[in-house]
């Protein structure tokens, strides 16, 4: 109940002027604990932003980078502050050679700033976004016509009538097998 009144509420909060991801984090979480009655005080609505540099990640996820990055230049287009990607990064096995922020581009996907920003820097060359958001990735790769991968861990559907990726994947070693086939 708590992820999904966060995952519902974190978008408005996203989608006013730019601010800072550790703002966006402290709004939503008072927000979302507003709605749930709860009384979050100003001195812990940091929480979040206080605990994502310790946030793990998949399983998959360092095994799959690593194979994909045998073949490919890997990058991120994350909707986060530089320094709490920073931290995060830390758990990761493999480096990126392109790292697109929120806090770079002023801007939250799924808003299209990300994308334009790695479309710039990668020039002429192809791209193939892989994401898990269906919201926040697939469907503004899909408008701006860059081949989308969706990583659907959990099996959710597409958004009636909404975009249909150019594949969808299960978790990063089907990804990593499906570019290498």
């Amino acid at each position: 109940q708590i992820i999904a009144a966060y995952s519902a509420e974190e978008p408005g909060v996203e989608s006013g002027p730019y601010r800072p991801y550790r703002e966006v984090l402290g709004e939503t979480s008072r927000r979302v604990a507003a709605g749930l009655g709860w009384n979050l005080s100003p001195d812990r609505a940091g929480f979040l932003a206080a605990s994502l540099p310790r946030w793990k990640p998949f399983a998959d996820t360092n095994p799959g980078l690593e194979r994909l990055a045998s073949r490919f230049k890997l990058g991120i287009l994350s909707n986060i502050d530089d320094d709490l990607l920073t931290a995060t990064r830390r758990h990761f096995s493999v480096d990126f050679e392109m790292v697109v922020t929120a806090q770079q581009v002023k801007s939250y996907k799924p808003g299209v700033a990300h994308f334009e920003q790695a479309m710039a820097r990668v020039g002429g060359k192809r791209l193939l976004h892989a994401a898990q958001s269906y919201f926040h990735d697939v469907v503004p790769a899909y408008k701006l016509g860059i081949p989308v991968v969706w990583v659907n861990r959990k099996g959710s559907s597409v958004e009636p009538g909404g975009p249909l990726p150019t594949h969808e994947v299960r978790d990063l070693a089907e990804l990593a097998s499906l570019v290498s086939a």
